[in-house]
């Protein structure tokens, strides 16, 4: 036998083993990957505009816009706004409305709807109640699993200021991509939370 077929024959009897085997073994697969996100430092600043009932603390890194519409429609105040954060993709739709125009056991009523809405798509939903040191109570929602909106939240005092504020993102909801982005979201939703005051003026 020449040294050429010797050597094949040899590599043929190392190759089948390892083909057979290789064949044979459990496959693994690797976990989904997502690009590393580098998150800022969480910094605020004061959002009180004359004239709005309002008043609260937001982030640095955040944009606020006054909204135009809802729904293809009007907003029945001025005092709706939209706070955007251009690095996430993601925006705070926050809406005002004033208790007298509307009772607060309705306007309740309706956030909680509005919440609920979006069960189709979770596995979870928890409402937390809230109390924060200036004096503000409302309800907190975590919305489990790929619901269009994870974090949504009402505060009101319940004679005269309602306001409500839900977190979306401009991107199809993945609660493993997303969760990491909406944990750090959430710290600056409940820093406006613990901010907020209400002004009496028109």
């Amino acid at each position: 036998m020449t040294n050429k077929k010797y050597l094949l024959v040899l590599c043929l009897l190392f190759l089948v083993p390892c083909l057979f085997f290789a064949c044979n073994s459990t496959f693994t697969p690797k976990p989904t990957g997502y690009f590393k996100i580098d998150f800022p430092q969480h910094q605020y600043k004061v959002f009180d505009q004359q004239g709005y009932p309002y008043s609260f603390e937001y982030p640095v890194y955040a944009n606020i816009i006054q909204d135009t519409s809802f729904f293809e429609s009007k907003p029945e105040n001025p005092y709706w706004i939209n706070i955007d954060f251009p690095q996430f993709n993601a925006r705070i739709y926050v809406s005002y409305k004033e208790i007298g125009q509307n009772s607060f056991d309705k306007l309740k009523d309706d956030a909680y709807k509005m919440t609920f809405k979006h069960s189709y798509k979770a596995t979870s939903i928890d409402d937390s109640l809230m109390k924060t040191p200036l004096g503000v109570s409302g309800i907190f929602f975590n919305v489990g699993g790929n619901a269009a909106t994870a974090k949504q939240f009402f505060v009101s005092d319940s004679t005269k200021h309602f306001l409500r504020g839900a977190l979306y993102f401009d991107t199809a909801p993945n609660a493993d991509s997303l969760g990491i982005v909406n944990q750090f979201l959430q710290i600056d939703m409940m820093h406006l939370i613990n901010t907020l005051k209400w002004k009496n003026e028109k």
